[in-house]
């Protein structure tokens, strides 16, 4: 049992990596195992179905972002100082092609928004998922007197990802990662205006 659940972990992280460029649509049982060396048999038991190997897949890039990015806040305390960490700690992750091709999901929410069903869902939850957890930290920040109590939480964090997302898509597709520095200064310059103190945050990013 121990096995199969690490040759399962290893298709998965694989295919993650596959999906974050070449799209879920892209993953086949062949070619998993053949990237790998592995029997097709023996990947093809570990899945029901191709959509049961995507699903699997979105839960591994799940638990994935979760390790990169959520994580290594989870100690610090509640503040505005929190919420920077979060978002810097987003932009490392897709600077460092965690997965091959940026962000996991800006790329399979490109593939699926438009289309219904379980995979639709499962990826508007998880992006539904991250925004909350933003909001809550910056909900957060207020409740501990270190955001201002009058900011729109909701469009602030909007304004946020749209930095971030915006960042991975220049680097991915140009390969130019300048707008990571320029996405960083935009936050910091966005969360100092929403703080009740800027020197809770950096000077410069």
């Amino acid at each position: 049992m121990a096995r199969g659940n690490e040759t399962r972990r290893l298709v998965l992280d694989h295919a993650a990596a596959v999906a974050s460029v070449e799209g879920l649509d892209g993953l086949t049982v062949g070619r998993l195992a053949g990237d790998l060396g592995l029997s097709k048999s023996g990947v093809f038991a570990l899945f029901g179905s191709k959509e049961d190997l995507q699903l699997a897949t979105v839960r591994t890039a799940i638990r994935v972002f979760l390790e990169q990015v959520v994580h290594p806040v989870h100690e610090l305390p509640h503040g505005i100082d929190r919420l920077w960490r979060l978002c810097t700690g987003w932009l490392a992750y897709s600077q460092a092609r965690v997965f091959p091709g940026g962000c996991f999901f800006y790329a399979v929410t490109a593939e699926y928004g438009a289309r219904p069903g379980r995979l639709h869902d499962t990826i508007a939850a998880a992006r539904r998922n991250w925004f909350s957890f933003l909001e809550q930290t910056l909900r957060e920040a207020q409740q501990a007197g270190q955001a201002r109590a009058d900011v729109d939480r909701a469009q602030l964090v909007f304004e946020i990802c749209a930095l971030m997302e915006l960042a991975n898509g220049e680097s991915v597709l140009h390969g130019d990662d300048g707008g990571y520095r320029m996405a960083a200064r935009g936050i910091l310059n966005r969360l100092r205006d929403a703080a009740t103190d800027p020197a809770l945050l950096p000077a410069q990013a």
